[in-house]
């Protein structure tokens, strides 16, 4: 996901103070495109329209646009009301970012913005028109529409709210859907029919872990027909598009793939971000790659149909990210739960695509649930070992643990001690690094084997 964010909107709409927010939140640069263009001009926009006229100024704006949107590492770049009305820039827009619309009322941006030195703010009547006239234009340009940081992080990761019905419009070239049995039933059809004439094939992948083996990828990669154009489409859990986007990875050295999470687990945490993998006999997740997903398709209301065993299967994740955020997302409706949860992983891992840093601070806990998983030859199911893993890690952390035991209720479980341990050793890949909850947040530190030993078998009954 290495383009630009732009924002674009009406006078007034606010967007330079957000595009501040959001750069600093995915550790951009930030851009204020109209600033540019008075340091580059040495004088206020003002001035420049008093002098030389709009037409002018839009020749300024646009070389300003074409200087920072040829940059080569993704910037945010708030840009002035009017840039989008020429077409060099909308056009460069297109290909070189994900465009967002900030937007505002006609009323509130006027209460903004009169009585300042806007050349174009000067009658309340002449700004309504131009309002008028623009809006379409900035409907037509943006990839998205936002209201706060978390809307802008999403649509910077491709990240989509909405119906599964608008599936069709993520999709380009020929489609083949993969989803498990089950998921195939309940929301099989309303995904077909969204697709419409790009279906290209149907795909099923066993259910929960059993998608994630080699051989249930290799029989899928042996299914699919698709050429480079093609996008595979994972429909499902976790599991399912762990499993999907690895075959995406893999199959003609990389195709294009759309995430359609139906889990809360998947939705807030597994169907974000790009890491994809399959497990084998010594460990979870141990053979994967890093794709990012084109698309990703986030619809809280697929979660109405979900199990309450399941519910709870992904309050694990949800409890991980409001340590990890310090704000206590389990707490939120679940539409606007769905969403700071994604939000928060979309930024994590736009700002560390590859795991080279702060990304490993999302596998708090999962160091101890991965033992557990695979210790217990898989019966131990993963939000159940999250739970379990969390306390683990803000034991060691010395942190309360009651919002874990209050909300997620672990208990200790079934599972051979010596493979876990086994497992949790090829987990690390290494020294024993674990990560831990501090009051400034996550960090990742190197653990004594005897006190990890110690507090993964206290997690086993």
């Amino acid at each position: 996901m290495e383009r630009h964010l732009a924002l674009i909107g009406f006078m007034g709409a606010g967007k330079s103070t957000l595009g501040a927010q959001v750069a600093k939140k995915l550790g951009r640069e930030f851009v204020d495109l109209d600033g540019l263009v008075e340091e580059r001009a040495g004088r206020p926009i003002a001035e420049i329209f008093a002098a030389d006229g709009e037409a002018a100024f839009r020749t300024l704006e646009r070389a300003a646009a074409e200087e920072v949107l040829d940059h080569r590492e993704p910037r945010v770049v708030a840009l002035g009301g009017g840039a989008v009305t020429t077409t060099e820039v909308r056009e460069l827009l297109r290909r070189e970012a994900v465009t967002v619309l900030v937007d505002v009322d006609a009323d509130t941006a006027w209460e903004r913005v009169r009585g300042g030195e806007r050349p174009l703010a000067r009658d309340e009547t002449d700004f309504q028109r131009l309002y008028d006239e623009r809006q379409p234009l900035y409907e037509r340009t943006a990839d998205a529409v936002v209201r706060d940081v978390h809307d802008a992080i999403l649509a910077a990761g491709g990240i989509s709210i909405a119906p599964l019905e608008t599936l069709t419009d993520l999709v380009e070239g020929p489609a083949a859907l993969v989803t498990d049995a089950h998921v195939a039933g309940i929301h099989g059809p309303t995904a077909q029919m969204a697709l419409g004439s790009r279906l290209a094939s149907r795909h099923e992948l066993p259910p929960g872990e059993e998608a994630k083996t080699l051989d249930s990828v290799a029989r899928l990669w042996h299914e699919l027909r698709l050429d480079r154009r093609g996008t595979v489409v994972a429909l499902g859990g976790g599991t399912t598009t762990d499993a999907a986007g690895f075959a995406a990875a893999t199959y003609l050295r990389g195709v294009p793939w759309v995430s359609v999470p139906t889990t809360l687990v998947g939705q807030v945490d597994a169907g974000i971000g790009g890491k994809t993998g399959v497990n084998l006999a010594q460990g979870k997740n141990l053979v994967g790659a890093f794709h990012w997903p084109r698309r990703t398709l986030i619809d809280p209301g697929l979660l109405a149909t979900l199990p309450e065993r399941e519910r709870r299967e992904g309050m694990s994740e949800v409890v991980k990210t409001g340590l990890l955020a310090g704000a206590p997302l389990w707490k939120l409706p679940v539409q606007e739960l769905v969403r700071r949860c994604a939000a928060y992983k979309a930024a994590v891992c736009l700002r560390d695509p590859f795991e080279r840093g702060e990304r490993a601070h999302l596998n708090l806990g999962h160091t101890f649930a991965h033992a557990l998983e695979t210790g217990s030859g898989g019966t131990v199911t993963h939000g159940t070992a999250v739970a379990l893993g969390l306390l683990a890690a803000l034991r060691l952390s010395g942190r309360d643990t009651r919002v874990v035991e209050d909300v997620l209720r672990p208990r200790p479980v079934a599972a051979d001690r010596e493979r876990a341990w086994q497992a949790l050793l090829r987990d690390k890949k290494g020294a024993l690094r674990i990560v831990l909850l501090g009051d400034d947040g996550a960090r990742v530190e190197e653990v004594p084997e005897d006190l990890v030993r110690r507090e993964l078998d206290r997690l086993i009954a």
